[in-house]
């Protein structure tokens, strides 16, 4: 090998030195959680939310998936997180810089609380006094709870959060209801579109007339209603909720209340988080009144952060609420069933005769659980607890019993599948077997998440470092999760900057050279005590070198 080409090879691995300078290899993260009440560390982060939900659902640990936005990502670009809740909390409080930008994912089908997204744009509503707009809300959804499902509570129930700017005015409402939450949040979205039936109304004729008068002034009315003969009627029926009428940016008819945030798997931001590239995070408003009710090891700001998370429920004693459009009569909704376990089924995206859980599979095996003595039950309604990740099966037209080893005479029976222990087992509506639960059985293989499917280490697309940072690994190509192309290299840039390729002769004679001119060195092993001394000293500067990082 001659000159020019040493120095050429020098210089490219200098120049592979200074780059990796720059952008480090991050070093695989390992929770260290030293509390021993806390669950197994699980803290895996994905490209995809599809990727960590199916994760999520083949773990046994208690774990959940979150969503996270980074500042230098392109807008709307999320990487997602799996992990427990207390372990989201334990580094969450720590690292803000990372995890400013957090949002909850309600899962599919999952058992959640009742929540709003409120806002309006204050400079197209000067004069709205916001706070009095939220505890009336907060009032009259109280009023319909008790009303249709006899449940009573007040604004003590209810977590207020604010993240509201001079621009706009902002909260998160979550009702904590005293053993009892919705079925899913496309219930409760249909609970709250129900009860909002008068605004709405109100709100449709309103955009409808603007239309077909190529839009109105405040002379011929607010709300383009008053001069309207039709709306006489209506208008003093509504009157009590015209609070919820609100202008957007553009001057046009919104509604004080989203109602966009109730769909499958939606994102819903966190306590304590921003929108990237804002500062306004949610904090506890100043017109809160819940106060909660910490349990033991867990400190009064964890345990408000736990309960503000949507679909943290769990299973024990909860009654499940629902209501469904279909169910509604000449206007008003019956009250459904509140009782543990139930739900009503619905006859779209049906399989005998109910709605299909998340778990199809499952649903199939229940069904064939429950076959006895030319007796086929069926399934009458199923709840899904993410927080535990447990489904529980109302059965119809099945009540063998183990506890009494015979069929009930009235009483049915309920399935409960736990899918973190991959098991199945037995309870009881009859009083007499109230405390009654089967010994546990294994599901089979075939349909247990942990089988379906499987996940290796290098498949997790991101890393998070002992500081905090969230890189990209570097075990996996860029342009697989970032939408990029091996071939778009700069022009000069050598494909293989290790150079991997086959050595040539002239480089492999130099290296024979350079080892035979260092032969007497490499002879004698190099002492133990010397490599430990190195070790020593290694450790040391980088500790000091982190130290200096941090600060």
């Amino acid at each position: 090998m001659n000159k020019g080409d040493w120095e050429n090879r020098l210089k490219k691995v200098e120049k592979l030195a200074q780059s990796f300078q720059q952008c480090p290899l991050t070093s695989c993260y390992k929770p260290r959680l030293s509390r021993p009440w806390q669950p197994s560390s699980i803290w895996k982060l994905f490209p995809r939310q599809c990727m960590a939900i199916n994760f999520a659902q083949s773990c046994r640990e208690d774990v959940h998936v979150f969503a996270l936005e980074k500042e230098q990502a392109k807008m709307g670009q999320r990487i997602f997180l799996v992990t427990s809740y207390s372990e989201l909390w334990h580094y969450y409080s720590t690292y803000r810089q990372s995890l400013m930008h957090c949002y909850e994912v309600i899962p599919e089908g999952a058992v959640c609380k009742l929540y709003f997204d409120l806002e309006f744009h204050r400079p197209s509503n000067k004069g709205f006094d916001g706070k009095c707009m939220v505890a009336s809300l907060i009032q009259y959804v109280c009023e319909k709870l008790e009303e249709v499902y006899g449940i009573e509570c007040s604004g003590k129930d209810v977590l207020n959060l604010d993240s509201s700017t001079e621009e706009k005015f902002s909260r998160h409402l979550i009702f904590i209801l005293p053993n009892a939450a919705f079925k899913d949040n496309l219930h409760v979205g249909q609970f709250i579109n129900l009860i909002l039936q008068p605004v709405l109304s109100v709100h449709r004729r309103g955009s409808e007339l603007e239309n077909d008068v190529g839009g109105v002034t405040e002379d011929s009315g607010k709300r383009g209603l008053i001069g309207s003969p039709q709306a006489k009627r209506p208008r003093q029926e509504e009157r009590d909720l015209s609070f919820l009428l609100v202008k957007n940016k553009d001057g046009q008819d919104g509604l004080f209340v989203d109602l966009g945030v109730y769909t499958k798997n939606r994102n819903f931001r966190l306590y304590k988080s921003s929108k990237v590239g804002k500062n306004a995070a949610f904090t506890v408003a100043e017109d809160n009144k819940f106060i909660t009710k910490p349990k033991r090891n867990v400190s009064a700001e964890e345990s408000l952060f736990q309960s503000s998370l949507i679909s943290n429920v769990s299973f024990t004693g909860q009654k499940i609420l629902t209501w469904d459009l279909h169910d509604e009569r000449d206007g008003i909704c019956p009250k459904p069933h509140a009782q543990l376990g139930s739900t009503s089924h619905c006859v779209s995206d049906s399989l005998g005769g109910y709605q299909c859980s998340p778990h199809k599979e499952v649903d199939n095996f229940v069904l064939s659980v429950v076959k006895r003595d030319g007796i086929q039950g069926s399934i009458r309604r199923w709840n899904y607890f993410v927080s535990e990740q447990l489904l529980v099966y109302d059965i119809l037209k099945y009540r063998w019993c183990q506890n009494v080893d015979r069929f009930h005479k009235s009483n049915n029976i309920m399935i409960l599948v736990d899918l973190k222990e991959e098991v199945w087992y037995q309870k009881c509506h009859d009083p007499a077997c109230k405390s009654f639960r089967s010994s546990s059985y294994p599901l089979p293989q075939d349909i247990c998440v942990s089988y379906l499917i499987t996940m290796d280490e290098e498949d997790q697309a991101y890393l998070m470092d002992d500081v905090g940072n969230i890189e990209l690994s570097q075990t996996l190509p860029a342009e697989k999760y970032l939408g990029g192309s091996a071939a778009t290299l700069p022009q000069g840039e050598d494909r293989d900057p290790w150079g991997d390729e086959p050595d040539d002769q002239a480089y492999l004679e130099a290296l024979e050279d350079v080892e035979r001119s260092t032969g007497d060195l490499a002879e004698d092993d190099v002492p133990d005590e010397l490599l430990l001394q190195t070790m020593t000293e290694f450790e040391s500067l980088k500790d000091v070198c982190l130290s200096a990082t941090k600060c």
